[in-house]
């Protein structure tokens, strides 16, 4: 099971960097065979605080299609310096970052070489920014990818880019879905 898990994810973003290359170039920068950086804005017209609330609830935003198990309510972060962002289904475990800032209502930094960068002993830096605008608030991503050239990285950096794109735009639709003082969801 543990080797079809990984190969399905894999064959996913795979499919992501095949179908969706060229649109994804535009968000992606410095891109060599061993390095990339992705980045996208969203506005939203929540307040900070509703949009941390919203963000922390990874299982509310994270599609299911791009975790191990299937199951996005299987996904949990806990928002806190050394928290883990982590999946956990019958009896399996994938540590997918580690935090390293939690400033609430203005950023998340977190370390992870997500999907099958993992495999390829790759490190990356994401970053989810907060700040407050006239009518709501702006969430600024990066991802920040490094690994040794032989990885490859401009090889998979547009499959990358196009799943995080993919999940940004479903975060920026959870914050403005989440009403002040629900549950975040964390486990």
């Amino acid at each position: 099971m543990k080797n079809f898990v990984s190969s399905h994810f894999l064959a996913l973003l795979a499919s992501a960097a095949c179908a969706f290359a060229p649109a994804a170039q535009a968000a992606t920068s410095d891109v060599s065979a061993s390095s990339f950086e992705s980045a996208f804005h969203e506005d939203v017209d929540v307040a900070p605080e509703q949009a941390w609330q919203a963000l922390v609830n990874i299982a509310g935003w994270w599609s299911a299609s791009h975790t191990y198990s299937g199951d996005a309510a299987n996904l949990a972060l806990e928002p806190a310096a050394g928290g883990c962002w982590c999946e956990r289904w019958a009896g399996n475990s994938v540590q997918h970052a580690r935090v390293l800032v939690a400033m609430p209502e203005r950023m998340l930094r977190l370390d992870g070489a997500l999907g099958p960068l993992q495999a390829m002993g790759a490190t990356g830096i994401l970053t989810f920014r907060l700040a407050p605008r006239a009518k709501g608030t702006s969430l600024d991503v990066t991802y920040r990818v490094r690994a040794s050239p032989d990885a490859a990285l401009d090889k998979v950096a547009a499959g990358v880019d196009k799943v995080l794109e993919e999940q940004v735009k479903r975060l920026a639709a959870s914050m403005a879905k989440r009403q002040p003082g629900a549950p975040t969801g964390e486990k």
